[in-house]
């Protein structure tokens, strides 16, 4: 059995999730978001992403991480923090001694959606019918469980 982290990055909010798979068989652990102060310098706002996905990471005891990589934004100035954002989250995983694995936006929807072009209430729906859940999690959340569940299926662990 493993028990994959999948994370969200994002500079205000960032997702995280948590499942264990054994074989293909999926079953939800943990989900949430770890929010910054929007008031505060970006450089303490990766400080309290760094320190949040470590507190995840403590509490639930992955043995593998997955990361959504960044897709091109429009504006340079947003991909930039988009990008600081995931260092922060991958740092905190490898300062843990994870494996970090990395997938595309496109990868995620396809492997939970079957279609690479999926919407945000598509992916929320199939992480809550997949993973079984009486409700569905915050988007943020929710893209973070799909990043789990597409490294399960991709090595069907």
């Amino acid at each position: 059995m493993d028990r994959i982290l999948g994370i969200d990055p994002g500079s205000r909010i960032t997702g995280y999730g948590v499942v264990d798979s054994d074989r293909g068989h999926l079953q939800f652990v943990a989900c949430g978001v770890v929010k910054t102060s929007v008031d505060l310098p970006f450089a303490y706002r990766l400080n309290e992403i760094f320190t949040g996905i470590n507190e995840v990471i403590q509490l639930h005891g992955p043995t593998t991480a997955a990361v959504e990589n960044v897709f091109l934004a429009t504006n340079p100035g947003s991909a930039l923090k988009l990008g600081q954002a995931r260092g922060a989250a991958v740092v905190a995983a490898m300062q843990n001694n994870l494996e970090v694995n990395d997938y595309s936006a496109k990868q995620i929807k396809q492997a939970v959606a079957g279609y690479g072009q999926a919407g945000k209430k598509q992916i929320q729906h199939m992480v809550r019918v997949l993973l079984g859940l009486d409700g569905s999690p915050s988007s943020d959340a929710a893209d973070a469980l799909a990043v789990a569940i597409c490294h399960a299926n991709q090595f069907r662990i």
